[in-house]
């Protein structure tokens, strides 16, 4: 290996010199550990620790003001030394040459790449298709340590995002949200999880608690792809199957031998502004565990479809609840966002969702509110509070003014708060318990029927409306806090 490469600094005030150099860093770095790894696996005995650096982009800013004031990311705040270890540039391409070119532009700087601190753990050398061969002993599994850097907790957290981290000895402050280990930590579970690579992620995400929006969603792709006439480009399903625009079927990948515990599917356009749908299930902690791992890749909104109880006596079996506000009792971000912390309502999303359900049920103005509530949505933790002693429960309901219950929508809108990630959250009211209506075999059969389709179809027009806007009004202001990061 050219040892000059890993020392290489470059500095340059144009964006895609600058990401250029970052992946020639990259690959070089990765593909050192690979060698020495698969030299390892051969039997041969490194000489010396084998060793590859993320690479860093870094700039230095002498200033408080910055050319568009209108942003909300794109610059640094005060003056000061910024950086941030960046990973697989070849999935991020074009999301860094946007960000790094705001810099470039706010603050009239040049940014300077070059290797970083940070070791690339062995694991994260390979991209996520990848399998490790194990080591044939336990003294083999000790000797990989001690020659090769293997993942490190204390740099894989979420203390930028969640406000908790501080500045370096050197004083420098971060440029993303995530460190480079943290991006690949996810980028790999994201794989386990979901069962298709993190490269078929579209920028517009759906979550669904019900196979009966998947099943729909497939239906809707597969006729796309099979009539061509689509600005879609493929469909892509579990096992990494993909179906191309034209074709009837897919052309490669198969079904995985065992369904993924959040199954993922991609309406793929060429420029990642297509849709996603991931089955999250049922529970608070699918919908933390997918939304940590999605938003690695900065999608540009994400949605919650699903089914709610109602609790009003006014509202009806498939009426849709648009939530503007959340009770969270779902607790498993209660350490990295207090429950205090007020989730607010995104007028962009709102308004996309208010206008898509006009569009799709054909009633206009006033007459909206026949079938759509807007209101607080109450999220728990426990899906069988009904056999509870619930008087208490039920008051607290009341006095928050909520209208619906579930157990996931409130957990993706405040991990989207958290992660500065555009949210919103439409269901449709299959029971009220409340009011003795329950969800019995026979009934959900036929409301699942009559139901599913319309509110998947909102939730496609909606992604639609947001795609169309700018993408700097989409990623609202209102996301960011005191001290922010300039990577969107």
């Amino acid at each position: 290996m050219d040892q000059s490469i890993l020392d290489t600094v470059t500095t340059t005030a144009d964006a895609t010199e600058a990401v250029d150099a970052v992946t020639a860093l990259y690959e070089h770095n990765t593909a050192l550990v690979r060698d020495g790894f698969s030299a390892f696996m051969r039997g041969e005995t490194p000489d010396q620790r084998v060793r590859g650096w993320y690479p860093e982009v870094r700039i230095e800013s002498n200033t408080f003001g910055r050319m568009d004031t209108r942003l909300a990311y794109g610059f640094v705040d005060q003056p000061g030394t910024y950086c941030a270890t960046i990973t697989r540039p070849d999935l991020f391409r074009s999301y860094l040459i946007e960000q790094v070119g705001h810099l470039i532009k706010n603050h009239e700087v040049a940014i300077t790449v070059g290797p970083s601190t940070t070791p690339i753990p062995l694991h994260f050398a390979f991209n996520e298709n990848a399998t490790l061969p194990s080591p044939s002993d336990r003294n083999a599994g000790r000797q990989l340590r001690d020659y090769f850097d293997v993942p490190d907790l204390a740099v894989t957290d979420d203390a930028i995002v969640n406000g908790t981290s501080e500045a370096t000895i050197s004083g420098t402050r971060p440029l993303a949200l995530f460190t480079a280990p943290r991006i690949d930590y996810s980028l790999h579970r994201l794989k386990h999880y979901t069962g298709t690579a993190p490269s078929h992620f579209q920028n517009f995400v759906l979550f669904t608690n019900y196979q009966f929006y998947v099943d729909s969603f497939c239906a809707i792709a597969h006729d796309l792809m099979a009539s061509g006439d689509t600005e879609y480009v493929a469909f892509v399903e579990p096992g990494d199957r993909v179906t191309r625009r034209g074709d009837k079927g897919p052309e490669c990948g198969s079904p995985p031998t065992r369904s993924p515990q959040m199954p993922a599917y991609h309406l793929v356009r060429d420029d990642f502004s297509g849709i996603t749908l991931v089955n999250i299930g049922v529970g608070p902690s699918n919908a933390k565990t997918i939304t940590d791992h999605i938003a690695v890749l900065r999608p540009h909104a994400w949605i919650m479809l699903g089914h709610c109880a109602g609790l009003r006596n006014t509202q009806q079996l498939g009426d849709y609840v648009l939530a503007h506000g959340y009770v969270r009792e779902d607790h498993v971000l209660d350490a990295d966002l207090p429950p205090w912390v007020p989730i607010p309502p995104l007028a962009e999303v709102q308004v996309a969702l208010e206008n898509a359900v006009a569009e799709v049920t054909g009633l206009p103005g006033y007459e909206l509110k026949k079938v759509m509530r807007t209101g607080t949505v109450a999220t728990i933790d426990n899906r069988n509070w009904e056999l509870r002693e619930h008087s208490e429960m039920v008051r607290r309901f009341s006095q928050s003014r909520a209208i619906a219950l579930d157990m996931e929508s409130g957990t993706i809108a405040a991990n989207g708060f958290r992660f500065r990630v555009p949210y919103g959250t439409l269901l449709c009211v299959s029971d009220k318990p409340l009011h003795g209506e329950l969800k019995l075999p026979g009934m959900a059969t036929e409301f699942y029927r009559t139901q599913v389709d319309k509110h998947l179809q909102i939730g496609l027009r909606t992604m639609e409306i947001l795609r169309s806007m700018p993408r700097e009004r989409l990623h609202s202001r209102k996301l960011r806090s005191f001290a922010e990061t300039a990577f969107q």
